[in-house]
């Protein structure tokens, strides 16, 4: 059994005991007292390994040995600067989910998007970015295939010297939880088969928390306050998740500070964070912590659920009897219906967001405005898609009805700064969809006009420091579904949401211009909208994506090329020496 214990040690400055673990570790990270590090350096070898799960040995593609990967810890203002080597028999990037990236755009990881992919065989680039004006929880990933799978890990920002402590009372300890999926299987494998047939991957065996498919236990003393770290890592479900017999209060969500949200399930969409305090105020004795799949897609089947146990210190005598009576004496949250939309959908549009000295920061003006559906559809099989039905075509994905491909031959970005787009990319992504219909009829998957797409790399460019707002529309066509969009280098306010067709002139009512919550993946309601607003102040090409995984792959991606701005802190520069080629 895997048991991890919570610090004895109380947050100091933030930094939550780090100090006494190094102590008794006798080293830092770096080799330098915590205090006076400014750079967080690390090696990522990326290669095979073989672990065990439900009886089942498999080798899967991970760091350092480590599923999941190593923890990555910094201060905000600190530089943190990763050597990835690939040992593995496959292309590799890391992503940095949720760093902002500011001027450091080729240090983002999407391949093909901001860099090519760094090959097998002992090829390696460094990623350096510097983490300005933020803190929280975020976590990093490969975005090559499904290899994100089991190649992920925790990115925590500590507050910055300059801030000594979080906005909410300091916790006694806290955990870091990661919620992920399991194949018996090559997940490269599962990637290849669904694209060969042109549809759906198969469904995972079991959920993970923190890698393993049950066993995982934290330790906690009554009376203590202690911070939960949430992180969902599956490819391709939302999940609720619950304590038994404790309720939570968000503090942060996608490391952006919300006010307090008392609660008792907690609702994450794949690529979201949650930071939550849980006050271990409970009879002493052992508690069931659940993750279950939330499934937003009607007609929908499949569920799963995974444990851990969540143990008072110093009572052991309830844990010897609760193991001569096997588990009848660990206490079982009741959770919500696997298809609970309305509990889901309350908890995603209940947050609001922490002003910092009380004062509203969303921009006004807005210069860009977009309507972008987005959803499944259909295209003729390529000729690749040799296990593809002719007859019926192949799933496709697309927004504004341009089904996203990526390069083949140059990044993006590296197009980008060199000026020359031809062969590689277009300037002209709609801001609208081509044709207006009822997008959350059921109706619309029969109508052949509308579930036909085209495969295109297109691009929407924004001028530097420009607002834009973007509505997001998802549609019904192949079954409506909750959709959590990624944006790359941005945080964006979520103005809005809303179930069936977008209605400006109702919705404008609804929108919260004085405290909304801030994301960088949001949640939008299966046949429904979501409206968010972001300023273009970060130059380069930022990708926009579902992070279902199954659905990159069939195009349901956008990109916004942001110009260089007029000052020389405002350009992009070049790319660093190792940058890969394709």
């Amino acid at each position: 059994m895997h048991c991890k214990h919570w610090s004895k040690a109380k947050m100091d400055r933030g930094l939550f005991g780090l100090a006494y673990v190094l102590a008794l570790l006798g080293c830092s990270c770096l080799g330098l007292p915590l205090a006076d590090a400014a750079v967080v350096e690390h090696t990522f070898n990326v290669g095979n390994l073989t672990i065990s799960r439900l009886g089942h040995s498999q080798v899967i593609t991970a760091v350092n040995g480590q599923f999941p990967g190593p923890k990555v810890e910094a201060r905000d203002g600190d530089t943190v600067v990763v050597h990835v080597v690939n040992n593995s028999p496959y292309n590799i990037t890391i992503h940095w989910h949720g760093i902002l990236q500011r001027l450091s755009g080729w240090a983002d990881g999407p391949s093909m998007v901001s860099q090519c992919p760094i090959r097998p065989g002992g090829a390696a680039y460094t990623y350096r970015f510097n983490i300005t004006g933020q803190e929280g929880t975020l976590w990093w990933h490969a975005h090559v295939s499904f290899l994100r799978a089991t190649v992920h890990g925790a990115l925590l920002i500590r507050p910055g010297p300059d801030k000594p402590h979080y906005p909410f009372p300091t916790p006694h300890g806290e955990a870091t939880l990661l919620f992920g999926e399991w194949w018996n299987a090559s997940v490269v494998d599962v990637e290849r088969q669904a694209m060969l047939a042109g549809g759906a991957p198969n469904n995972s065996i079991a959920l993970t928390i923190n890698g393993m498919t049950g066993g995982h236990e934290l330790a906690v003393r009554h009376g203590e306050t202690y911070l939960l770290r949430l992180i969902n890592a599956a490819l391709n479900y939302q999940l609720f998740f619950k304590v038994a017999g404790h309720d939570f209060t968000v503090v942060a969500a996608d490391a952006c500070y919300t006010d307090p949200y008392d609660t008792d399930v907690i609702v994450l969409a794949p690529g979201q964070t949650v930071d939550a305090l849980m006050r271990a105020d409970a009879s002493p004795g052992l508690y069931y912590m659940v993750a279950q799949v939330y499934q937003s897609l009607a007609n929908a089947t499949y569920t799963a659920t995974t444990t851990a146990l969540l143990r008072y210190e110093h009572d052991d005598a309830t844990a010897e009897e609760a193991t001569a009576a096997g588990t009848s004496m660990i206490v079982m949250p009741t959770m919500p219906a696997f298809n609970d939309s309305e509990t889901a959908q309350g908890f995603y549009g209940s947050l609001t967001g922490l002003l910092p000295d009380g004062k509203p920061t969303v921009p006004l003006h807005v210069d860009t405005r977009m309507l972008v559906t987005y959803g499944l559809g259909v295209m003729p099989c390529s000729p690749t898609q040799t296990l593809c039905n002719r007859t019926r075509g192949s799933v496709a994905a697309s927004m504004n009805n341009v089904s996203f491909q990526l390069p083949t031959t140059m990044s993006l970005l590296e197009a980008h700064r060199r000026g020359n787009v031809d062969g590689v990319y277009t300037r002209d992504f709609p801001d609208r969809p081509p044709v207006m219909f009822n997008f959350t009829s059921a109706a619309a998957s029969t109508n052949r006009s509308v579930m036909l797409t085209s495969k295109g790399t297109k691009v929407k460019t924004l001028r530097f420091n420009t607002t834009v707002e973007v509505v997001l529309q998802n549609t019904a066509i192949l079954g409506a579904e909750n959709h959590p969009l990624h944006l790359h280098g941005f945080n964006f306010y979520v103005l809005s949401q809303g179930v069936g067709n977008f209605d400006a002139r109702v919705a404008v009512r609804s929108y919260n211009l004085v405290n909304p919550q801030q994301r960088n993946t949001v949640a939008v309601p299966a046949g429904g909208w979501a409206v968010i607003r972001f300023t273009a102040d970060n130059p380069g090409v930022w990708v926009m994506h579902c992070h279902l995984d199954a659905h990159l792959p069939f195009g349901l991606a956008m990109a916004f090329e942001v110009d260089d701005g007029p000052t020389p802190d405002s350009v992009l520069p070049p790319p660093p020496p190792d940058y890969p080629q394709c």
